[in-house]
């Protein structure tokens, strides 16, 4: 049990890489407006090309910290977190981060070297159970043995954890929900004659853009196919899109800041994330997936990973790999504006009730207090 002088708030440190995204703080606003919790959040100035945004700020207190090896994900680590610990006596210390990463090792030690010693937990998607190589393994096995608790963003994820002999609490809570206020439905739909579809994310041979792309060749002329991304992928899909005749429908645009994705999901008739299961990788959840159902787009998803358990019956689902299914999804949706104004009020409400940005937040407290008490 975690014992406080009568009256004084629970510390909670959360160490995240990624919270330099403005739009993920407003979670951190929620948590610390639970009375019994003080939060300070650790974050880099930057992780990768992504530079430190100060958007949901209140109540809490955001502090940067340098990062070495930014970018790479299994080594980076903060050179000066042993200090900032001492400096914020947490109660808790949430570690945003896989525990075989380097910076998860390193920030438990930090933290069990304090007096008094705090609880602590670690966050993880790994869905896959996966072996790693030394040093890596290590530092799991000792992460494993030394944490009070984990948070698994999915069922698999947790049964990942529970294989490998974590025998502690593993609360399963996705990382980020959505704020229902920045992401909600379009006030007026715009006329448009075009069905217009669309995706967004990395264009990487796991999230199965090229699937879509052949899915998308058969439909009729009318409809037209919005790409938001970048990644290795890119030029091979414009070369699809070329050989399948649809180059001309098809447009292509560059990642956008989290600030514009509302707007992006509002514009579309369907949003469609066709991800592929690899030997070393599978959907961990699909955070566009609930954007969009926020935003009362409706989704079309493969069943690949978590994809099918965030959808539920608020969407549709397809085999992996199955263009012909998907674009008979397609065609359906294009056919039925009923059905997409229904599948659009079922994806909000179930965001509503299970995926917005305070659910997670009030989950996320109730651990802290739950590890308080133990």
């Amino acid at each position: 049990m975690v014992v406080r002088p009568s009256g004084r708030r629970m510390r909670v440190t959360l160490i995240s890489k990624a919270l330099v995204v403005g739009a993920y703080q407003r979670k951190c606003e929620l948590i610390a407006a639970h009375p019994e919790v003080a939060l300070t959040v650790l974050v880099p100035p930057a992780w990768g090309d992504q530079p430190l945004e100060r958007a949901h700020i209140n109540g809490y207190a955001l502090r940067v910290i340098p990062i070495r090896f930014n970018g790479n994900f299994h080594l980076h680590y903060y050179p000066t977190l042993p200090r900032a610990l001492a400096q914020t006596q947490p109660d808790i210390v949430h570690i945003d981060e896989e525990p075989y990463n380097l910076a998860t090792w390193l920030a438990l030690r930090a933290a069990k070297a304090l007096r008094p010693t705090p609880r602590a937990l670690f966050f993880s998607w790994q869905n896959i159970r996966r072996r790693y190589p030394p040093p890596f393994s290590w530092m799991e096995r000792d992460v494993l043995r030394r944490s009070d608790a984990a948070v698994a963003g999915s069922q698999a994820a947790r049964a990942v954890w529970q294989a490998k002999g974590f025998t502690r609490p593993i609360h399963v809570i996705p990382q980020f929900g959505v704020d229902e206020d920045i992401f909600a439905p379009a006030k007026a739909r715009g006329d448009h004659s075009a069905f217009v579809i669309g995706y967004a994310g990395r264009l990487v041979r796991e999230k199965g853009v090229d699937v879509l792309i052949r899915a998308f060749a058969r439909l009729p002329s009318s409809a037209r196919l919005v790409i938001a991304g970048a990644g290795s992928e890119l030029p091979a899909l414009r070369a699809l899109a070329e050989q399948v005749q649809v180059a001309g429908r098809v447009e292509f645009r560059p990642p956008l800041p989290s600030t514009r994705m509302p707007e992006f999901y509002r514009a579309l008739d369907a949003f469609v994330l066709p991800s592929r299961t690899l030997p070393h990788w599978k959907e961990q959840f699909g955070r566009v997936l609930i954007e969009a159902m926020a935003c009362g787009t409706p989704v079309i998803a493969s069943r690949c990973g978590e994809a099918p358990n965030v959808v539920g019956d608020a969407g549709l689902t397809f085999a992996e790999e199955d263009d012909e299914a998907l674009a008979e999804h397609l065609m359906t949706l294009l056919a039925q504006p009923h059905l997409r104004a229904e599948l659009s009020r079922r994806g909000r409400a179930r965001v509503l009730a299970c995926f917005t940005m305070r659910h997670i937040a009030d989950r996320t407290a109730e651990v802290y207090r739950l590890m308080a008490r133990a």
